[in-house]
């Protein structure tokens, strides 16, 4: 399949593909160059389990019923994944995933950075005025041998607005963009409740990270709380 992206772009090894916190900025990317309304905390829970979701797909991380651990500290050579493959390989200890959700969240507007730049780098994104914006509006990323990959939001919707076995690449930025409360950012009202049954048809295919994304949701859940007890402390305050 010939490429849409622009000739410029360069031809990425199979390493040097798309990672998950990539495709999470591009799905919250607007066609102004802005980015969909979801709280920074939201966004930061999506991009650490992101990380964590690449590093279990690249056989490094797994879960048991309780705990992460590393299978193979041998490093990927991303940099967007090598640092939390580190420091997980040098705990002296195994922790739950909620833990490296955790852990991950408190560095990812580095994270966030990083994944930008490397957008921008990859052709696939233009700064323009403080911002980025798709380059000449394309809609696809290069890859390799030449060919292409659609935009992860279109992807997205021909998941949830048909009926198709999704790739598992699609599963895992649905199930975090689900625990992580994106999708009212991203789908209008009407939009959510049709989508909502085949959100809940797909989080069951998750066999990759399920136990990733229960820790996104559930520091998700606790990040909202927070924010409400806050908003409800400085109400009485302001009595």
């Amino acid at each position: 399949m010939a490429s849409d992206a622009p000739a410029s772009a360069p031809q990425l090894r199979f390493a040097e593909q798309l990672r998950f916190a990539e495709e999470v900025l591009l799905l919250l990317l607007r066609d102004d160059g802005s980015f969909a309304g979801a709280p920074g905390w939201q966004v930061g829970y999506a991009l650490a389990g992101a990380v964590l979701m690449d590093l279990a797909l690249a056989n490094r991380i797994d879960t048991d019923r309780w705990k992460l651990f590393v299978t193979d500290s041998t490093p990927t050579g991303d940099g967007l994944l090598d640092p939390a493959l580190d420091a997980i390989a040098r705990s002296p200890e195994r922790h739950e995933p909620r833990h490296w959700v955790e852990a991950g969240s408190k560095s990812a507007g580095a994270t966030r950075q990083q994944a930008l730049d490397r957008l921008v780098a990859r052709g696939i994104l233009k700064r323009q005025r403080g911002g980025v914006l798709w380059v000449f509006g394309s809609r696809r990323y290069p890859v390799v041998d030449g060919a292409a990959e659609r935009e992860v939001k279109l992807r997205v919707l021909d998941v949830l607005l048909g009926d198709d076995v999704p790739h598992p690449r699609d599963v895992v930025i649905i199930c975090l963009a689900h625990a992580c409360g994106l999708f009212p950012s991203l789908l209008d009202k009407a939009e959510l409740a049709r989508a909502f049954p085949r959100i809940e048809q797909v989080r069951k295919l998750d066999l990759i990270g399920q136990a990733v994304t229960a820790a996104v949701a559930d520091g998700v859940a606790d990040a909202e709380r927070r924010v409400r007890f806050e908003i409800e402390q400085q109400g009485r305050a302001g009595r």
